[in-house]
């Protein structure tokens, strides 16, 4: 995740950890800028990229972390296993590198089903396959029953960048367009409805997936793609924001061009969430120089998880470091960042 992101208004301090810490938003930022980075700041942290980027002998590499703590573990589309897989696989992709390997931590809480770790198992198994990537290192700890809601899950990741490609959030330029892979807000929506029970005419599954093939094949046709991110935690909305604020560039989208399933965007509305800020989990944002985008778009046109690839605006000089969404009725408004927790425990 980026975190760099300075606050355009006051955030009350706390003392202790929020819920809403970890939505990906303003509060998770002004966490990691108080209490995180200024201890452990250095030349590699401080680009504050999916991934870290570094060279050693004039090879260009890139390494991630994350943890996984998704409740339910079982969830239409996937489970904490394919997703934490999938989840560092992208993080390496958003840096322009190709996966190569994967290290496995878990944490495992009295009580939980050997069936249910053998499930996880063996879908982290295939979601490697898929990717073209091995499991080649791991951790098991166990902890006391109610200390650990079943399964917690830690993947990092380290992949090879190939020389030409310079993907950052830093190099996004005004005339840039800005391309989404596909419909957003699944993940997120598919985990509240399995984790409330709720039903709808048909089942919302996750779009959990890797998206390294997918990235492989884009920088194949062009590179002078400048930003490539995942819009995880904090969806859309909170990403653009990011990325305008570390290119000190403006965002203006176009409400109309962002795709939403019909299923999805009527369970948004009843429950009063905001698609924007629902967390994706297999949906990438382009940004690219603007002579590239019709053969960056042929080339996600192809790949069955770019099928639905929209351009939904362009990079600005005007308003920088905020995101101006051009609405359905023709008005526009500020897209600001997530500010709280919308859907909590989501990856």
């Amino acid at each position: 995740m980026n975190n760099n992101f300075t606050c355009p208004v006051p955030i009350p301090e706390y003392d202790k950890i929020l819920l809403g810490h970890g939505s990906g938003g303003i509060l998770s930022h002004k966490l990691f800028e108080q209490f995180i980075h200024p201890h452990i700041s250095n030349n590699i942290l401080d680009d504050l990229h999916d991934s870290a980027v570094f060279e050693i002998n004039n090879k260009k590499f890139a390494f991630t972390t994350d943890s996984y703590v998704v409740q339910p573990i079982f969830f239409p589309g996937g489970d904490i296993g394919a997703l934490a897989v999938n989840g560092t696989i992208n993080d390496l992709a958003m840096a322009g590198a190709k996966p190569l390997f994967i290290s496995v931590g878990l944490i495992l809480e009295e009580g939980l089903g050997t069936d249910e770790l053998s499930h996880i198992i063996q879908s982290m198994k295939r979601a490697a396959d898929a990717a073209g990537v091995k499991i080649v290192t791991g951790d098991t700890k166990v902890v006391e029953k109610g200390k650990g809601d079943k399964i917690f899950i830690n993947t990092s990741g380290i992949g090879v960048i190939e020389k030409g490609i310079d993907i950052s959030p830093k190099n996004c330029k005004a005339g840039d367009v800005i391309i989404l892979s596909g419909k957003i807000a699944e993940h997120g929506v598919a985990i509240l409805s399995a984790r409330e029970g709720l039903k709808f005419e048909t089942t919302i599954k996750s779009d959990t997936a890797p998206l390294n093939k997918l990235v492989h094949e884009i920088l194949n046709v062009s590179k002078n793609i400048h930003v490539l991110r995942d819009p995880t935690r904090g969806g859309l909305a909170t990403t653009l924001n990011e990325i305008a604020s570390s290119s000190i560039t403006g965002m203006f989208i176009e409400e109309e061009k962002i795709p939403v399933d019909e299923e999805v965007r009527a369970a948004c509305e009843i429950l009063g969430l905001d698609p924007l800020y629902i967390a994706n989990e297999g949906k990438l944002v382009a940004i690219a120089q603007r002579e590239d985008a019709d053969k960056i778009l042929d080339a996600m046109y192809n790949n069955e998880f770019g099928r639905d690839t929209v351009v939904i605006g362009e990079v600005t000089s005007d308003n920088p470091g905020e995101v101006i969404m051009k609405t359905t009725i023709g008005t526009k408004r500020i897209v600001d960042m997530l500010s709280g927790e919308q859907l909590p425990r989501i990856c």
